[in-house]
């Protein structure tokens, strides 16, 4: 195991400077600030794999270092050191999420046996990420990788409904696995051997979405040159999943309305009703409850939808589970590119843990296959992550503190990344983008030639 990189915040130099010899000669890289906030910017910048903290300091205390520290890398351990220790204290700072606490003085053997203990757990580390959750196990989502409390609920939550007949509605940002928890619960239901059914709505025109919904017959409009089966057909007796509910026009929420309520409908251009048995997973990152202020989504079929809801929550809320999916994603790519890779740097994982993830999942995943792809030794590192300057561009764009581009050119790359990610989440689609960012598709054309996208 690589030596521990330990930071150390104390106001008092003397314990400072006699804590640092100490560790140092014992060949530990040690860093030193003599507050809260200063250790706090050395954690940013460098790789800290262990934290060590007085508790009574003047501008942070011990407490407020652990949930900073935490919240900026849950990965790094904290034990904070004390002259006035008590029971309290000690309940609320483990609580927080520190790995320990010693008391003032310290004790040196006592400090190395903390030493020791972290380094064998860190050592143990990628033995337990490849560990399967037994609820997991129980109910076949082993296509799920997570370690976080946050997804542990999702997939306790998840696993409890999968074997009812239950609608289940699907939130969370894009990105964050949707589908992926919605083929997880189809595969644990007694529909498992039957069709699992996918509709990604934002990626059709408005004209389209009936059609695709339940089918069409010949001469229903231009170009039905033929009978089709919609999803809801193919779906008989399996699982329906739709994707981006909240697209759905009214026109045709009516008609999906009967159809989940009764299992009845009508090809488009028909008149033959059709029964099917379907089972619904429906998934949307809009807000459902304010498109129906609005008017804008039927709040009869919102029930319908919302008899189950589970919220995924985005990744940079759950940075326990950044580790174990790029395990994940560098075996599977490996394997891809018939490359052999063990693992990633810890100064590339430290990156990659300090960064907000605002396309979630999806985006660690393209992160990892572009590293995987040039990495050139056994392990990634920071130099084959992709996009590290577009990336901290792209974070200052959405930074309202950030101000040094200027007000034109902040506000012109924002609206081209609004737009960029709607026209990602409609696979292209100019009149579905333009559904999402709420604007006609005339409108939407005009600012692509303005903003010089239109050829891109």
């Amino acid at each position: 195991m690589k030596t521990l990189a330990i930071l150390l915040i104390d106001d008092e130099a003397a314990q400072l400077k006699s804590l640092e010899s100490f560790l140092k000669r014992r060949n530990y890289s040690v860093f030193t600030a003599g507050s809260g906030p200063e250790g706090y910017e050395i954690a940013k910048n460098r790789v800290i794999d262990l934290v060590l903290t007085d508790y009574r300091m003047p501008d942070w205390n011990g407490l407020a270092v652990v949930k900073k520290i935490k919240e900026l890398n849950p990965v790094i351990d904290v034990v904070v050191m004390t002259a006035y220790g008590n029971i309290e204290d000690a309940v609320e700072i483990m609580k927080a999420g520190a790995y320990d606490y010693l008391n003032k003085p310290i004790d040196l053997d006592e400090l190395e046996n903390i030493l020791n203990r972290i380094g064998e757990k860190r050592n143990m580390i990628q033995e337990n990420l490849l560990l399967r959750d037994q609820l997991r196990e129980k109910f076949k989502f082993d296509a799920i990788t997570s370690q976080s409390e946050e997804m542990e609920e999702v997939l306790n939550t998840a696993g409890r409904v999968a074997a009812s007949k239950a609608t289940i509605l699907i939130r969370g940002e894009s990105g964050t696995g949707k589908e992926l928890i919605a083929r997880a619960i189809h595969y644990a239901s007694e529909r498992r051997d039957h069709p699992f059914i996918v509709v990604n709505v934002a990626a059709l025109s408005e004209t389209l979405i009936e059609s695709e919904l339940f089918g069409h017959e010949k001469g229903a409009f231009t170009g039905a040159t033929q009978q089709r089966s919609g999803r809801f057909e193919q779906a008989d007796r399996g699982t329906l999943f739709i994707d981006e509910v909240g697209e759905i026009p009214l026109s045709v929420q009516v008609k999906l309305l009967r159809a989940i309520q009764f299992g009845q409908f009508e090809r488009l251009g028909g008149s033959k009703t059709i029964s099917v048995d379907v089972r619904i997973l429906a998934a949307t990152h809009r807000n459902l409850e304010e498109m129906i202020n609005k008017g804008e989504f039927r709040d009869d079929l919102y029930y319908r939808l919302n008899v189950i809801s589970i919220q995924i929550p985005p990744l940079h809320r759950r940075k326990l589970d950044i580790p174990v999916l790029i395990n994940h994603f560098i075996e599977k790519f490996a394997l891809e590119n018939h490359k052999k890779i063990e693992g990633m740097s810890k100064e590339a994982l430290d990156q990659l843990l300090k960064y907000d993830f605002p396309g979630n999942v999806r985006e660690l995943e393209n992160i990892i296959e572009h590293a995987v792809v040039l990495c050139r030794t056994p392990y990634i590192s920071i130099q084959d992550l992709p996009g590290q300057l577009h990336a901290a561009g792209k974070k200052s764009i959405l930074d309202p503190y950030h101000l040094e581009e200027g007000y034109e050119r902040k506000m012109h790359d924002f609206e081209v990344e609004m737009i960029r990610e709607a026209l990602k989440r409609s696979d292209g689609n100019q009149s579905a983008a333009a559904r999402i960012l709420q604007i006609t598709e005339r409108h939407l054309r005009s600012r692509l030639e303005k903003l010089g996208l239109k050829r891109k």
